[in-house]
């Protein structure tokens, strides 16, 4: 197998990103992918940054606030965030989420 290419999400370390949130990181040479098992009743603080993110509820359902407005992301539903908008986030229930940050989240790559 090309591990250049080809590569095992089992291989990847689980990292507690922020309390409750467990992520699984890849980055390409555009892009940062975040693989995220959330406990109930977690939550990310309002924050901004630079990156434009996509977020995917894949299991379960996860509150977001964006520019101050809230919608519950549940399977089936995402959010495209545009870069420096405020935004903040709370796991309802048990949550696996998918966020792609562009460009390369490097604080995450450094983790």
């Amino acid at each position: 197998m090309d591990e250049t290419i080809f590569r095992l999400f089992s291989s990847i370390e689980t990292k507690e990103i922020a309390p409750g949130f467990f992520s699984k990181l890849i980055h390409t040479s555009t892009n940062t992918i975040n693989f995220i098992e959330v406990k109930a009743g977690c939550s990310i603080p309002r924050h901004r940054h630079v990156h434009e993110q996509c977020s995917f509820s894949i299991e379960g359902k996860f509150e977001m606030t964006v520019n101050d407005v809230p919608q519950v992301l549940d399977p089936g539903q995402f959010a495209i965030i545009p870069s420096n908008a405020w935004h903040s986030g709370i796991a309802l229930t048990d949550c696996k989420l998918i966020d792609i940050f562009s460009p390369v989240r490097e604080d995450y790559r450094a983790l």
